[in-house]
């Protein structure tokens, strides 16, 4: 294949194309960047990508230029990079309470054809709503000035988020699917989808919990070392309760739900948080931990065990293996890029510890309270607990920066259905509440 070079020195881009197998020379474009709306965001964006890639393919005389550029807009006001942290932690406020646009323009020249394609990746974020305590904890960890929003999606930054709609790299800063069909036009085929699913170890499994065939793309092995590189990242950010004797319970009560789970392939493990967030999380590869915000509201051992058990029962159902893939592997098959198998392959690590945090699916929740009640009953625990934490924290108004209850919709509709397994029906305010 031809030189590639990458007209950016964005770290972010450069690591997108590292991590999907493609060589390439990142040269910095010193275009100058637009910021005026004329003819709407995608415009503005590929005028840029075009700038910054003519800058930098008039220093070459083969090759094929990528040029990127990232713009964010709410109701078509530009949000660029901030000045300086005041100004980024005015825009992630503003951001925070509104959907955002993000447009990543593309252009591609092709210096010895002497051809230039364009297009742009769009995609819809929502995040949640942010304090300035939350805003201040991540510029310690992250520098929000090279950064168009002020966050990083792939990083830290992904925890803010809600949810999304479209690419997910398109946010990082380069829709590689995008660029795919745009190497293809200009007849560069980089390698075969079939190729790239074998070595990346996806296969179809069929999947005890859910009951079906699930197209798995990480193998246990890959899952295991992603789980270990997000479970030290998590425990690096937050620190364990040193309560020795409620760490020992929650541990012999994940043991025991273990014990009577569909997923025996992998080692689990239970931690308390000293956060005082009410929530609870599953990585991947087993690592489940409780926020002390929420083990303070839970009474007995019952609802102790209805908590893991539905996060283990995320964790049987690959939920969280799924998540990933939606924003991670989906746009690696149709990019038909083989990614490579080495650590930095996994660097999809970045991208789990966001994934953790977003929303899952109304199905997700309903399946994995249901393998709660399933659990906590085959372990000798009454499943009566997974109902009575829920009806408890049902009008938990939380909004600090990872509340399990604020990020999980359904909960009437869960309860309703929780009662139902129970119990065998619904009565007539489940049915009622159930669309609340």
């Amino acid at each position: 294949m031809r030189k590639i070079i990458l007209a950016s020195a964005s770290p972010q881009r450069k690591a997108l194309l590292r991590q999907v197998g493609i060589q390439f020379k990142a040269v910095k474009s010193n275009a100058d960047e637009k910021r005026k709306v004329a003819k709407g965001a995608a415009s503005l964006a590929k005028d840029n990508a075009l700038a910054k890639a003519r800058d930098v393919a008039k220093k070459f005389a083969t090759g094929i230029v990528i040029g990127c550029d990232t713009v964010v807009s709410v109701n078509n006001r530009i949000i660029g990079k901030p000045k300086n942290l005041a100004d980024a932690k005015k825009i992630l406020k503003f951001l925070s309470r509104r959907p955002q646009l993000v447009y990543t323009g593309l252009a591609v020249i092709d210096i010895d054809n002497k051809k230039v394609l364009t297009g742009f990746g769009k995609t819809k974020v929502f995040m949640n709503k942010l304090s300035d305590k939350e805003i201040d904890r991540y510029f310690k960890k992250v520098s929000p000035l090279d950064k168009a929003g002020a966050f990083d999606i792939q990083g830290y930054g992904g925890i803010f988020i809600n949810r999304i709609e479209g690419c997910f790299y398109n946010v990082v800063g380069l829709p590689l699917a995008k660029l795919c069909q745009i190497f293809k036009k200009l007849g560069i085929h980089i390698l075969a989808i079939l190729i790239a699913l074998n070595l990346f170890g996806c296969a179809t499994e069929y999947n005890v919990a859910t009951g079906r065939e699930d197209l798995i793309m990480f193998d246990t092995e890959a899952e295991i070392k992603m789980g270990q590189s997000v479970a030290r990242s998590f425990e690096e950010k937050y620190k364990l309760v040193k309560d020795h004797e409620l760490q020992a319970k929650v541990e012999e009560i994940g043991q025991k739900i273990v014990a009577v789970c569909d997923r025996k392939d992998i080692n689990y493990r239970f931690k308390v948080l000293d956060e005082d967030e009410v929530n609870a999380v599953s990585l991947p590869a087993g690592y489940v931990y409780l926020f002390k915000g929420l083990t303070d509201k839970i009474e007995n051992d019952n609802e102790i065990a209805g908590v893991i058990a539905h996060e283990v029962g995320h964790i049987v159902a690959k939920h969280i293996i799924k998540k990933l893939q939606a924003a991670l592997g989906y746009n690696l098959m149709n990019l038909l890029l083989i990614p490579t198998r080495s650590a930095d392959a996994i660097q999809g690590a970045n991208a789990a510890f966001a994934a953790v945090f977003l929303a899952y699916s109304q199905e997700d929740e309903f399946l994995a309270d249901k393998l709660a009640v399933k659990y906590t009953r085959l372990a000798g625990y009454n499943p009566e607990g997974v109902l009575t934490l829920l009806e408890k924290l049902k009008d938990q108004k939380e909004t600090r920066e990872f509340s399990y209850w604020r990020t999980h919709p359904y909960i009437t509709a869960r309860i309703a259905m929780v009662r139902s397994q129970l119990r065998g029906g619904m009565d007539f305010l489940d049915y009622i509440n159930i669309e609340k």
